[in-house]
């Protein structure tokens, strides 16, 4: 579906413009566009890559006028930029709001006004019964798709959403932490050994990106499954794995963190659709007539369980270790 096509990523200088460059800089597409605000990452990655396909656009996604231009001529958009540290944006949520919530809908409006074919909104587990500000900036930001998706016309930009787990050795994430504590012969510092996190690698999350591109209509959300370990197993098996004996240290449970990630609500369970690997949660697109919900609405809403990291398939320390190996970070 990229032939010859004009791909643009939002936050492109992250792990996700990384992986979608590592993959597909080599294949048929006709470029890929990177619109970030941080001009260093940019021309790291620009050197790194030395590719022609990739161009580069400075601008801030919390001011319209500074993206507008770069999705000119663009086929599609992956949606990635975000403030993403729960602490960060527990101590600053306004900031949350400005790039997450305000900073997504100025994407919106640009695919609109330029064609764009279809968008696809980066969304977390965090947004899922959300206690953080990160979380609840997120969840805001799907609403705002699905509602901005349902004014729009079959000629227009189709908006679709992934939600998904942490993503293993993604910028920020835990196991780099680790990584730089072991090589400064340091502890590892552990929050809560019992919390559990899905373990998705970057390959896994551009596939679910991929996934909705070719699959997803107007409103969609798409899950991935995934396994899941609690925090101690992953410690124990990166400890493992680079033959550290330093024990760990517990410092306690960080500001907005949660002991499990919800990625499919319990209500959103009630109407979603198993793909086998994936989840599809369509749009709710009743209107205002309440009247109407009377006769449409279901009278009873018969909960199931929620799709969470305390019951999805759980990684022992060996199937961690094996999963850890299939990082660059571990080769």
């Amino acid at each position: 579906m990229f032939i010859n096509k004009i791909l643009l990523i939002t936050g492109g200088t992250g792990s996700f413009g990384n992986a979608v460059a590592t993959r597909f800089l080599d294949s048929e597409i006709k470029e890929i566009r990177i619109l970030s605000r941080d001009e260093k990452k940019q021309e790291d990655m620009r050197k790194y890559y030395n590719n022609d396909k990739l161009k580069f656009y400075l601008g801030d996604v919390r001011d319209y006028n500074s993206i507008e231009g770069a999705f000119i001529g663009v086929d599609y958009v992956f949606h990635a930029a975000a403030l993403k540290q729960v602490p960060s944006c527990e101590f600053y949520p306004i900031e949350a709001v400005k790039t997450n919530v305000l900073g997504s809908d100025n994407v919106i409006s640009a695919c609109i006004k330029n064609g764009v074919k279809k968008a696809i909104f980066l969304s977390t587990d965090k947004a899922a019964y959300p206690i953080n500000a990160m979380g609840m900036s997120k969840a805001m930001m799907e609403k705002n798709v699905i509602a901005r998706s349902r004014q729009l016309r079959k000629t227009d930009t189709v908006l679709c959403l992934t939600r998904y787990g942490n993503v293993m050795a993604s910028r920020g994430s835990v196991i780099p932490l680790f990584l730089d504590q072991i090589s400064a012969n340091k502890p590892i510092t552990i929050t809560n050994p019992e919390m559990t996190r899905y373990m998705m690698t970057l390959e896994d999350a551009v596939d679910l990106v991929l996934y909705a591109f070719e699959h997803g209509e107007q409103g969609d959300l798409f899950v991935q499954k995934a396994p899941a370990a609690t925090i101690d197993v992953l410690a124990k098996a990166v400890l493992d794995l680079k033959k550290c004996k330093i024990p760990p240290v517990y410092i306690g449970t960080r500001h907005g963190e949660k002991l499990y990630e919800v990625l499919v609500t319990q209500e959103e369970m009630t109407k979603a659709i198993d793909l086998g690997g994936f989840y599809k949660i369509p749009a709710d697109n009743r209107n205002l007539n309440y009247d109407k919900f009377i006769e449409k609405g279901s009278k009873e809403l018969v909960l199931v369980d929620s799709y969470h990291s305390h019951n999805t398939i759980r990684l022992n320390i060996d199937e961690m270790k094996k999963l850890l190996l299939k990082l660059d970070l571990f080769k």
